[in-house]
């Protein structure tokens, strides 16, 4: 899919192995221009409020992402322009829709590129017209080409959002008034449960007492799941403090328990910066994860590991990646896994994953499936969920 939507915008576009070659021929005349450039990108941008407000970090990231920016310009025009390169570009639109950075910004942001790598080009060749005029093309196709991918990817990530955010609200609907009407009966039933508890001697029938208990525990347990689909609907306000991950992981084991046939280890959480989120709902997230693993395993021995790092790639996030011995999830249902009402349980509802989902974008993270095979002898094998946080939270 990948190779066919990159395939498809190049010949959109027009670009070509000679441009690619053109291209190369224009780094070394650029690339003494790009810590410049740099710097009138980001003056224009913090110049633009709604472009400014935009940027994670404001002010104080722009040293930053001056760096990254070079780096992008350097890939720009060496490539290889390619799969895993479209693909970093694709990231880029993801994050223009995570942070509500308005399109028009992107054509600007393009535009005022195009207009300083063209204006040193044009000046380092001026006595060579017909060498300008080749290299130029090859820069408007590449720069055309990019623009198209973040188009691309941005309009896809807003429709899933937009699908999303209809499918749950009609779900919502359907869970509140649901939720409504089970309460009462349930509410009447607790009651009379504890009326005929409370006239029975301890003498009394040992199977009407247990038959009365095992009513107890399965009205606990529909409170429980309409519990489970209420939240999955609201939108508890984040409680922001201070944090430390490898404590909220600590007390979401204490909480699941792992049987001792369950291996549960854990590598680089106390390396982990403080992050700033609501570590309730964070630890919603490790226990729902950790549950799963745990279940998956069933009744076999096995390992769950999470390991937790610092990317090196300038994205100032958290990465986080735990992963089971178990089977792993069947290809069929991986691009579905995080929706409401998606199970593999006999008794599941398949809420845990969404509502894990739906926590980390709260929060302007994200979580995504990506099964231990795809890169060789990484941990135990089996179901593989990789998650991040961002080092500077977003507003909920």
């Amino acid at each position: 899919m990948t190779d066919d939507i990159l395939e498809e915008l190049q010949r959109y576009v027009g670009f070509s192995t000679g441009d690619g070659e053109a291209l190369r021929e224009l780094h070394p005349i650029a690339c003494a221009h790009f810590e410049r450039i740099a710097d009138v990108f980001y003056r224009r941008i913090l110049e633009h409020p709604g472009a400014r407000k935009a940027l994670e970090g404001g002010e104080s990231r722009v040293g930053h992402l001056k760096v990254t920016l070079q780096d992008w310009m350097g890939s720009l025009l060496l490539g290889p322009w390619d799969a895993a390169w479209f693909e970093r570009r694709c990231r880029i639109g993801r994050v223009h829709v995570r942070i509500h950075l308005p399109q028009h910004y992107m054509f600007g942001a393009m535009n005022l590129l195009r207009q300083e790598l063209t204006a040193v080009m044009e000046e380092s060749l001026r006595d060579d017209p017909a060498r300008t005029a080749r290299l130029g093309r090859a820069l408007g196709k590449i720069l055309d080409l990019e623009l198209a991918i973040m188009l691309h990817t941005y309009r896809e990530d807003l429709l899933a959002q937009a699908a999303r955010a209809e499918r749950l609200a009609t779900f919502g609907q359907l869970v509140g008034s649901i939720g409504h009407e089970l309460r009462n009966p349930l509410g009447v039933i607790e009651t009379s449960l504890f009326i005929l508890k409370g006239r029975l001697a301890a003498d009394e029938d040992a199977r009407v007492l247990k038959h009365l208990d095992r009513i107890g525990e399965q009205v606990g347990v529909a409170n429980h799941i309409i519990t489970s689909l209420l939240d999955m609907i609201r939108s508890r306000p984040l409680v922001r403090a201070p944090l430390r991950l490898t404590e909220v992981w600590t007390s979401a084991r204490k909480d699941v328990a792992p049987p001792p046939r369950v291996r549960v280890r854990e590598e680089g959480l106390e390396a982990l910066p403080p992050l700033e989120g609501d570590a309730v709902q964070l630890r919603q997230v490790f226990v729902n994860l950790l549950q799963n693993a745990v279940q998956a395993l069933g009744e076999r021995e096995g390992e769950v590991r999470l390991t937790a790092d610092v990317p090196e790639d300038g994205a100032r996030r958290v990465r986080l990646v735990l992963e089971d011995s178990g089977p792993g999830l069947d290809p069929a249902i991986r691009a579905r896994v995080f929706e409401p009402l998606m199970t593999t349980k006999a008794r599941g509802l398949g809420l845990g994953l969404a509502l894990v989902r739906r926590i980390l974008e709260r929060h302007g993270g994200g979580i995504a499936y990506a099964p231990a095979e795809a890169e060789a002898g990484a941990g135990p094998g089996g179901a593989r969920f990789v998650v991040e946080l961002p080092l500077s939270l977003e507003p909920s």
